[in-house]
């Protein structure tokens, strides 16, 4: 009688461990699934990470300059003389969404202080203009036509005034420019970016400006929203009005170091490796060669702003071009026709990434080959959070292609940065079979290596070492492309 009791007490054993076993081995899988590396302070906020995805954004000057022929009005300027005849906003935000742009940003008011909104706290305005009887609002109409194409907004407030009698009056005028500036920020719905600066006329009064003030404010009322000056905190200057940031370009910096309307503009356009703040470099440039409409001016050729373009978002950057409405309230059609032209030659370029074409593989991975880190990681259409990272114990950082049948034709190498988990390449290189071709400091959220050598033909194997980085570098995306353009 004995036997059945053992077999019984058999089968119970077995199945305890068994069940045991199946509760014990899931476990221990996902505790050998690898997590992502620690971030490199300091990191973006989301606000910013969104800006950057951007890359082309646009600015519209528009105001009585436009009808003065001037680029700094005087502030004296009668508001009869705005009178716009075919003043259409859907057509700018048209144009804007046409060139692949999805954020614009209007002069509210220039120096010369003339608003173009009815603002309650003056009567330079459009207010008093023959424009639609004094009682238009192009801000109104511009934030309108924005919404109704699902295009962001962002709005530039001058804090020099020619016009207004406070300004020198340091209580008297911020308490007038944070009036205005809570008109705008709760009057016209979401606003993504604020742009404020420290231009001001040599003869201008001394004027201290409360930007403790107004970025405390700005924030209240606009809790997504960037703030642009030169020293941030959102977004800051690139340092020159030419478009070009540095071969060397940190999106980190030390605010403590900058100054609104008094910073080194060296040290704006290359940023800092050891910062502490993240303040990201954006490059403003007017597609003529004033910021207001002058019928004198013609755009850019497509050249100079492909040129423009790699070296702003190629090098790190947002680049915010400038469209200015003419006299009649429109875009130049000159102007439509070269912005269409431009969006069509960044789509042409980059639109084939030859590196889809090639194997893949690098110096190492971490987690290993399932850990979910693997080079395959920088072909996917994710720019920001899957990424390539090699192992931490190792120095030697290289990713290669090869290509799989037919040689390679190139001239321009992209190279893209996680950077939600900070900034980190310091510096690297790349080869084509062997022989270097191209070498860099900083590569950000975008470097574009437009090769000066000019094409690579007949390529077969296209690698890249990282050679100095902050902590271990992680590349979210590569391509290899051919600018038909270029040479």
């Amino acid at each position: 009688m004995a036997k059945p009791y053992s077999s019984l007490s058999c089968l119970v054993v077995i199945l305890f461990f068994i069940t045991l076993l199946q509760l014990i081995i899931p476990s221990a899988q996902q505790e050998q699934i690898t997590p992502p590396p620690l971030p490199i302070l300091p990191l973006p906020n989301y606000a910013q990470l969104k800006w950057q995805q951007r890359e082309l954004i646009m600015f519209l000057h528009f105001g009585v300059n436009t009808f003065t022929d001037r680029e700094w009005g005087t502030g004296d300027e009668n508001p009869a003389i705005f009178n716009p005849t075919r003043l259409d906003a859907n057509q700018w935000v048209d144009t804007a969404v046409q060139a692949g742009v999805s954020l614009v940003i209007l002069t509210a008011k220039h120096h010369d202080g003339f608003c173009l909104w009815p603002s309650k706290y003056t009567d330079h305005s459009v207010i008093r203009s023959p424009w639609k009887n004094g009682q238009g609002d192009v801000v109104r109409e511009f934030v309108n036509a924005a919404k109704a194409r699902g295009v962001d907004v962002g709005l530039y407030l001058s804090p020099w005034d020619r016009h207004d009698r406070r300004y020198g009056l340091n209580k008297e005028y911020n308490e007038h420019y944070l009036a205005q500036l809570q008109e705008l920020l709760n009057k016209y719905g979401d606003v993504k970016e604020i742009w404020f600066d420290g231009a001001k006329g040599s003869n201008a009064p001394n004027m201290t400006y409360y930007f403790d003030d107004w970025f405390a404010m700005v924030k209240e009322l606009q809790s997504a929203i960037n703030i642009f000056s030169d020293a941030g905190p959102g977004v800051r200057w690139v340092g020159n009005e030419k478009g070009f940031a540095g071969s060397t370009s940190w999106s980190t910096i030390n605010q403590t170091l900058l100054s609104i309307g008094n910073s080194n503009a060296d040290y704006l356009n290359s940023g800092d490796p050891k910062g502490i703040d993240w303040v990201p470099p954006e490059c403003d440039v007017s597609i003529r060669t004033g910021w207001f409409w002058h019928k004198s001016q013609a755009p850019k050729s497509l050249s100079e702003l492909l040129e423009i373009y790699y070296k702003s978002v190629g090098r790190n950057c947002v680049l915010l071009l400038n469209v200015p409405p003419n006299t009649q309230g429109l875009i130049s059609d000159s102007d439509v026709q070269r912005l269409k032209e431009f969006r069509s030659a960044i789509d042409t370029i980059f639109s084939t990434n030859l590196g889809n074409k090639c194997s893949i593989k690098a110096s190492s991975q971490r987690g290993g080959k399932n850990g979910g880190f693997g080079p395959e990681n920088v072909l996917d259409n994710d720019h920001l959070w899957t990424y390539w990272a090699p192992r931490d114990d190792k120095d030697d950082h290289w990713i290669e292609f090869k290509t799989k049948c037919e040689p390679l034709r190139f001239n321009v190498v992209r190279i893209q940065e996680a950077i939600g988990l900070g900034q980190r390449i310091k510096m690297h290189e790349i080869y084509v079979d062997g022989t270097k071709i191209a070498n860099g400091t900083t590569v950000g959220y975008k470097k574009l290596h437009r090769l000066e050598k000019g094409m690579v033909n007949n390529a077969y194997s296209v690698r890249i070492k990282i050679i100095g980085s902050r902590g271990t570098p992680l590349i979210s995306s590569i391509g290899l492309h051919f600018d038909p353009f270029w040479n």
